[in-house]
């Protein structure tokens, strides 16, 4: 396909190469706007200006901000699903909780714009049932995927009693991981956020740890 040819998008909307490049613009332009003023702080004319574009640009991608934000929510935390995915996948049948640990926390975004955007995105939840179901859709999906890999790793060797099963480990990890990453925003030193959430995985699912 030329780049000029136009391409199926959502709901079967032509969606030309040259639109295409326009949106992935504005949605990496707002990623920048929003990670350093915060949303419900940014215009529509900032994120445009930061892009290069003309609101007629903006109008022609996004209804809305609103829509723009959740559009770059949701494709930061399909990548994360996939980045944890792939973790988790690797070496299959290893079930050595070092070995599981130490790939998931290798992968795990520990970026502080991202953060930003991800607890602004949480507030937001907080007010609106609709953005809540959005942020609850995608954490029941990362807690799925974890939940189903600690169940192959608890066949062959048990997690501690008081997790409650690979399911209930799976909502520690995630609890852990929120943990951590609050503490890295307002510290903002990455290494040790990430040996730390290592150490603290280590602990929560290793047999030998409290029962």
């Amino acid at each position: 396909m030329a780049a000029t040819d136009a391409a199926p998008g959502p709901g079967g909307v032509r969606v030309t190469a040259r639109r295409a490049r326009t949106r992935a613009r504005l949605l990496e332009a707002a990623f920048g706007v929003f990670a350093a003023k915060g949303f419900g702080r940014v215009s529509i004319e900032e994120v445009c200006e930061a892009a290069g574009y003309s609101r007629g640009a903006f109008y022609s991608n996004f209804d809305t901000l609103e829509e723009l934000f959740f559009v770059l929510y949701e494709e930061r935390a399909e990548l994360i699903a996939a980045q944890v995915t792939g973790a988790l996948a690797a070496r299959a049948g290893d079930t050595d909780v070092a070995s599981l640990v130490e790939r998931v926390t290798g992968v795990l975004l520990l970026e502080r714009d991202w953060l930003l955007i991800k607890t602004d995105f949480l507030v937001a939840a907080a007010r609106d049932p609709r953005t809540a179901r959005t942020l609850l859709e995608h954490r029941r999906r990362l807690r799925e995927l974890i939940a189903e890999r600690l169940a192959e790793v608890a066949a062959e060797r048990p997690l501690p009693e008081v997790l409650g099963g690979a399911e209930g480990a799976a909502h520690a990890v995630i609890a852990a991981y929120d943990g951590v990453t609050t503490q890295l925003l307002l510290d903002r030193d990455v290494e040790h956020a990430r040996v730390w959430l290592r150490q603290l995985l280590l602990a929560l699912l290793s047999a030998d740890g409290p029962r």
